[in-house]
């Protein structure tokens, strides 16, 4: 335990969390297997947090009650250090309120709250936003975690699928200069099936803004070699994104939110995808990553 990480393990599973974003930086398998991506050179994050914005804003601007504020892609907690609660074998917390730095960008009162507790087959990411100010919080809140692509060296990656738990038949989004493309196009998803190619990432994220599905398995097709499970619970929109240019890595992205449409320029809080909290209201969502070998 230090200041900075805290790993919890149960059974042969391992995962270590940094207080900087309270971000996942590994989780490991008995047998050595690292799921997560470990920040290389073609992008420096393992598994950020989004909030209080998924995606970017036109201009990065956000504007609330005739004032401008600077806002970037995916917002600040990423790059905020939270500070820890509860910390044991098993289970740690960490916490991020609004001080006066995040009010010059975002002028609302929060408290951002993540609990990962790991059991023997898996890892669970608890997320609480609550309002501690007297107006509703508008917001967003996102997952980002990458996972290396192959999982395994020794396998291409063209031999990976993502196989949802029920069809995908609606259409995705797209991004043009980080914003939501007005046209929707059709589902790269073969049923339950979306098989995993670079070329799939051209356009950047594929955005699944009408998901059915509330799981996903991400494993090689011939079904050998270490997979894992994205399940998620309150988050309404999914995100799968990796860099065109070879990056071994796939990131799954449990969403509450989205970037703003092209042509959305109007109050932050009239944005289409976010959550209006109440006074004294929390909204809870959480994932979890299941791993295994087959």
């Amino acid at each position: 335990m230090t200041d900075d990480t805290h790993t919890i393990r149960s059974g042969g599973l391992a995962a270590t969390i940094k207080a900087h974003g309270a971000e996942l930086c590994s989780l490991k398998d008995g047998g050595g297997v690292e799921f997560v991506w470990q920040a290389g050179p073609a992008w420096p994050r393992h598994a950020p947090l989004l909030f209080p914005i998924v995606g970017r804003l036109a201009n990065d601007e956000l504007r609330h009650r005739g004032k401008t504020y600077r806002m970037t892609q995916h917002g600040f907690a990423r790059d905020s250090r939270f500070a820890w609660g509860a910390r044991d074998a098993s289970r740690c917390t960490l916490v991020l309120e609004d001080s006066e730095a995040t009010r010059a960008l975002y002028p609302f009162a929060f408290r951002l709250t993540a609990a990962y507790t790991i059991d023997e087959s898996g890892l669970d990411l608890s997320l609480t936003i609550a309002n501690t100010g007297n107006e509703t919080l508008p917001a967003s809140l996102g997952g980002h975690p990458a996972f290396n692509w192959p999982l395994q060296p020794e396998m291409a990656k063209e031999s990976y699928a993502l196989t949802f738990a029920n069809a995908e038949p609606s259409p995705v989004r797209r991004l043009d200069g980080g914003l939501l493309r007005a046209a929707a196009e059709p589902s790269p998803v073969n049923g339950t099936v979306l098989p995993l190619t670079e070329r799939l990432f051209a356009d950047d994220a594929i955005i699944f803004d009408k998901v059915e599905s509330r799981s996903a398995r991400y494993a090689a097709t011939q079904g050998t070699g270490a997979w894992l499970k994205m399940s998620w619970r309150g988050f309404r929109e999914l995100g799968v994104w990796s860099k065109p240019s070879g990056a071994p890595f796939l990131c799954i992205e449990p969403w509450r939110g989205y970037a703003s449409p092209a042509g959305f320029d109007g109050e932050f809080s009239d944005k289409p995808g976010l959550m209006h909290i109440a006074p004294g209201a929390e909204e809870q969502l959480s994932y979890r990553i299941e791993v295994g070998s087959s």
